[in-house]
């Protein structure tokens, strides 16, 4: 399965399920999905939880209940309100300002006896009588300014403006950067997959035509981790996992998403060759966890930090006997080296090109070879017209077919088509360093050259 982003990738997962337990009348924990690295569970999450459908993490703590994230949303939620508590107590001196508890209980203990928030004490720390000395008054007084000027630049900034903002002047990242250990890169990638999380939040609520305003991103957070404090009654879930710890582990219907180069296989494993072979056993590892059906998906696109960027489908993907596999995106000829498509699955897709069969129909079983069961294609695969004059916007007349463009990444090239408009607008653009590439008009930043 091929999609545009890691949130379409999400829900394509999420709608899977649905829709093989419904019609196969099977169990959630009849399914498994693998990710290479923590941070990925994200959008496979936000995607179940969308779905109604009960899912475990297995190895470690859901996405908004680790420990990184929980410190970043406190800044954001002071932000929204400086008298939060709860949200005031975790970041006072994260990352460490010289702020103790002796200093916490003295406001406190003030904060009580003038029935004000702590916020508010330390906004009139020098009109009150309060033992605390010249230092530790300045330092508080610092962080309520900073909070202060967080309150200011989110009246001009969305959600994920103000959320880069805060991550990069409260130096979270760099304080995680300097542990160093693989539970230390782990945690900034968790802080990068929230920013990833809060920009697709954006996207859609631009498409939506709602509310893409931190108090409101606050709010899907909170229903979020309503979710995950739910009594954990007994009842059956999607198991949610890491690769490396689903050795030894077997299910009927195993997904293994995020298939793409640099992520798996991972970046940091490709210095040589035994550590991209480690990565081959591993992707093994995965593909052999599954009993009756494994799908595989990759991303055309992902965030990182907020960016957009191009992803290229794994390695792996190619190294499998086609006869094993069944396509649900129509698959094209090899294109340098890569046997797998580029067209946008939001374009019109031949449907003569894509074997789908009903729920629960089996093909005849020849030779040695196990029956193979297959699925209607999932719901979210629709046509958009071309002609569409909707939600036009300023790429529509500035880009035309015939211009030279120069891109920062891949250099000039020629406009050969343009599909779509407003936001969804995308261009098909013949560079002479990197061939054909299709981009999205709106995060591609071209410059017309003729």
């Amino acid at each position: 399965m091929r999609t545009y982003t890691e949130a379409e990738e999400g829900r394509f997962v999420a709608n899977s399920i649905f829709d093989n337990a419904m019609n196969l009348q099977l169990k959630n924990s009849e399914f498994a999905v693998l990710y290479r690295t923590n941070a990925q569970s994200r959008a496979i999450e936000d995607a179940l939880r969308k779905k109604d459908i009960k899912y475990k993490i297995y190895g470690g703590l859901s996405f908004y209940q680790r420990k990184e994230i929980k410190d970043t949303l406190a800044y954001l939620r002071l932000i929204v309100n400086p008298n939060d508590e709860e949200a005031f107590k975790r970041v006072i001196n994260y990352p460490a300002r010289g702020i103790g508890s002796t200093t916490m209980d003295k406001l406190s203990v003030a904060a009580n006896h003038y029935k004000k928030s702590i916020f508010e004490i330390i906004q009139n720390i020098n009109k009150i009588d309060i033992n605390l000395n010249g230092g530790t008054k300045t330092k508080l007084s610092n962080f309520v300014t900073m909070i202060a000027r967080f309150q200011i630049e989110s009246q001009k900034q969305n959600a994920f403006e103000i959320a880069d903002f805060v991550v990069k002047q409260t130096q979270l990242v760099r304080d995680l950067e300097k542990d160093g250990t693989p539970e230390g890169v782990s945690k900034v990638e968790n802080i990068q997959e929230l920013l990833n999380g809060i920009k697709d939040f954006i996207e859609v609520q631009k498409e939506k035509e709602e509310d893409d305003s931190l108090s409101f991103f606050l709010e899907d957070v909170a229903l979020a981790t309503d979710f995950d404090s739910e009594k954990k009654e007994d009842v059956p879930r999607v198991a949610l996992m890491t690769i490396h710890l689903s050795k030894g582990l077997e299910f009927p219907f195993v997904y293994i998403v995020g298939l793409e180069e640099n992520l798996f296989p991972s970046a940091m494993s490709m210095n040589t060759r035994s550590e991209l072979e480690e990565e081959r056993r591993l992707f093994y590892v995965a593909l052999t966890r599954a009993e009756k059906q494994a799908y595989l998906s990759f991303a055309q696109t992902r965030y990182r930090w907020g960016k957009l960027i191009d992803c290229e489908p794994s390695r792996f993907l190619e190294e499998i006997d086609e006869q094993f596999l069944e396509y649900l995106t129509v698959k094209k000829a090899p294109i340098q080296q890569n046997k797998f498509i580029n067209e946008d699955i939001f374009g019109s897709v031949p449907q003569n090109k894509i074997r789908f069969k009903k729920p629960i129909e089996r093909t005849p079983i020849k030779k040695n070879k196990e029956p193979v069961i297959k699925f209607a294609p999932p719901k979210n695969l629709k046509k958009v017209s071309k002609t569409s004059s909707q939600n036009t916007n300023l790429f529509d007349s500035k880009i035309v077919v015939g211009n030279i463009v120069k891109h920062n990444k891949f250099g000039k090239g020629e406009v050969v088509s343009l599909e779509g408009s407003g936001a969804n607008k995308k261009a098909e653009i013949k560079f002479a360093s990197v061939g054909t590439k299709k981009l999205l008009l709106q995060f591609a930043k071209l410059t017309i050259i003729n």
